[in-house]
């Protein structure tokens, strides 16, 4: 019985092969596996739907109309917030919100394992966005990309405030960007995880609590349809904060 009182056990992360060549671990873990499963799962559909006659259907069936519609999603974040220009970015952008998406939604699975509930796993995806922000802010305007940091018409007087606070809103853009999706997917995880324990003990008192035991069950199910909404959110605002950040170092904005 120690899993019911331990809610957090399921973000354990646990070696299944351990692979150690001298001091570096290149152990297989249930992470590892389910970020293989959420990236190759994604490759394998493109393909199979693309390799029979290198194009879509033109009647779509369901797992093209959910690429189509993921397609149409990131399509017009990009052209809603940073324009033309951004159509070049669409291939990271796509691939990006597809991962979390997929990732998410594997978490939501019995047995399975969350990799987005990890701050790691969060801050490696948001640390790569925020470099190549960067570097394209570096390509496309060189030394201007200070300009990010002071509001166009500021005195002087108040450059001298309003800079460090923009700097430091700046460097916590991937900070902010990973917690948020950390906290969200580990809290509601957290949460399912000590209803359905709840439940558990009920069933196991017996007598009048067997019943109403279906009580926690109810309001799990709606928790679960709660938490597959957040998952698809949580992937939606890291994407479209992604292109906000991407607006701003094309567009200085």
């Amino acid at each position: 019985m120690y899993f019911l009182s331990s809610p957090l056990e399921q973000f354990q992360i646990l070696p299944l092969v351990g692979i150690n060549i001298g001091i570096f671990d290149f152990s297989i873990t249930n992470a590892v596996i389910i970020l293989a499963i959420g990236l190759f799962s994604f490759i394998f559909v493109l393909y199979s739907l693309l390799s029979e006659q290198g194009n879509f259907s033109v009647v779509p069936n369901r797992i093209q109309y959910i690429i189509e519609v993921i397609y149409s999603v990131v399509y017009g974040l990009l052209n809603d917030n940073v324009g033309p220009t951004g159509k070049s970015f669409f291939p990271y952008v796509f691939c990006l919100f597809s991962f979390i998406l997929i990732s998410n939604i594997i978490g939501l699975v019995p047995y399975s394992f969350t990799v987005t509930s990890h701050l790691i796993v969060t801050f490696a995806l948001a640390l790569m966005t925020f470099i190549g922000i960067n570097l394209i802010c570096i390509r496309e305007h060189s030394i201007n990309i200070f300009s990010l940091f002071l509001p166009p018409g500021s005195s002087m007087i108040l450059a001298l405030l309003l800079v460090p606070i923009e700097l430091v809103s700046y460097i916590f853009r991937p900070i902010s960007l990973s917690v948020r999706l950390f906290a969200n997917m580990m809290a509601g995880h957290t949460l399912l995880k000590v209803i359905a324990g709840f439940a558990w003990t009920m069933l196991l008192a017996g007598g009048g609590l067997l019943i109403a035991h279906t009580i926690p069950l109810a309001i799990l199910v709606v928790l679960m349809l709660l938490e597959l909404g957040v998952a698809a959110i949580q992937a939606y605002v890291f994407t479209i904060l992604t292109c906000i950040y991407l607006n701003d170092a094309i567009h200085l904005h």
